[in-house]
């Protein structure tokens, strides 16, 4: 599953840019990796994971602009067309899982 962010926020201010900051900085600490600008996507292994870190955006949200947050099954990120320009992109893989045993 892929949990995606979206994101508009204000920065004309000092204040606005801090939130920015801060709220991008959050994204990158939990593991998003930006795929566009203000958008930037995670790979959550169930359903209960991304509810976790869709809790925790939420908890953190910045007091002003628009967000939104879209989670998708990989069957649905595997139809996702990438093009940059006219050349048609490689889209992101999901991450190999790590084995510990």
């Amino acid at each position: 599953m892929w949990l995606f962010t979206m994101f508009d926020l204000p920065v004309k201010t000092k204040k606005e840019r801090r939130n920015y900051t801060r709220f991008r900085n959050l994204l990158l600490d939990n593991g998003f990796t930006q795929m566009q600008y203000s958008v930037y996507a995670r790979f959550c292994v169930s359903e209960e994971i991304a509810d976790t870190h869709k809790s925790r955006l939420e908890r953190a949200l910045p007091p002003k602009g628009y967000v939104r947050l879209l989670a998708v099954t990989d069957r649905q990120f595997a139809k996702m067309q990438s093009f940059y320009g006219k050349n048609a992109t490689e889209i992101e893989s999901k991450p190999d899982q790590l084995s510990l045993f």
